[in-house]
């Protein structure tokens, strides 16, 4: 059983940015500066959504999952993550400039809302001691960020009254962001379940920046980043871990996308 929210969205909807599909999913045009005012204006008037941030693996693991694909067309936002996916947004005829990398939007959104008195919650890391790491991470780098809980849930699925425990404790600390890094699909399945029973108004799903920002695992330098070679980077430092995925779904989605091209090509160019 979940306990039952008990705050009402705002009746003014909070404009989201546009989107473009890129392989089934609906990625927004979009830059840091725009999220972060998304969710100030979220946080504002206490209306209640969630922002996925994606790369090459969720976008093919959507397609493979349909309850990912699910929660994705659930979500509020889906950030482009990935350069690659950039660069396939570029090529349908939208100029965007760069991503929106989620450890990045972590940050700036932790600086700001040292500015804008936002609570944080996290929820995730790959055990409570490196969760704890992560806040004290980040108390450091932004003193007076106000991280107002945390839970490093087990490597299992929930029991029904393990979710609803977590539920209370997120509501009781009154946060309104929800930071979420357990890692896809765990992470959009988790939000797009547990988003009518938690009163934060804005969850979003980071995925490997708990990591990152408490320190166990090294990021890509910036140029590797930039060049859609962070991928590489990762598989060697967790190449155990990280072999299939990249692996598999960077040839899939190359050659998904070069179909999904050629056909609106084809489609311009038709009388």
């Amino acid at each position: 059983m979940h306990p039952q929210s008990s705050v009402q969205p705002s009746l003014t909807a909070v404009p989201a940015p546009l989107t473009v599909d890129v392989l089934g999913v609906e990625l927004a045009l979009s830059d840091y500066a725009e999220m972060l005012d998304w969710i100030d204006e979220m946080v504002l008037s206490r209306q209640r959504g969630y922002l996925c941030a994606c790369n090459v693996h969720t976008v093919m693991a959507s397609r493979e999952d349909p309850e990912l694909r699910a929660s994705l067309q659930a979500a509020s936002v889906n950030v482009p993550d990935g350069q690659p996916l950039v660069w396939a947004i570029n090529a349908l005829g939208h100029p965007l400039s760069g991503r929106v990398y989620g450890p990045e939007l972590m940050l700036r959104a932790c600086a700001r809302s040292v500015r804008m008195n936002h609570r944080c919650y996290l929820y995730g890391g790959h055990n409570q001691g490196a969760l704890v790491q992560l806040a004290l991470n980040l108390r450091e780098r932004y003193p007076g960020v106000k991280i107002v809980g945390g839970y490093s849930p087990p490597h299992r699925p929930l029991s029904g009254e393990e979710r609803a425990a977590v539920a209370v404790a997120i509501n009781r600390s009154h946060a309104d962001i929800v930071w979420v890094g357990i890692g896809v699909p765990k992470q959009e399945k988790w939000m797009a379940e547990m988003r009518p029973h938690l009163d934060a108004p804005v969850l979003a799903g980071v995925g490997a920046a708990f990591d990152f920002h408490a320190g166990r695992v090294p990021q890509a330098p910036t140029w590797m980043q930039e060049s859609g070679l962070e991928w590489v980077y990762r598989l060697t430092h967790e190449p155990r871990r990280l072999w299939k995925r990249y692996l598999r779904y960077n040839p899939l989605f190359l050659a998904a996308f070069a179909r999904q091209l050629s056909t609106r090509r084809r489609a311009e160019n038709r009388p």
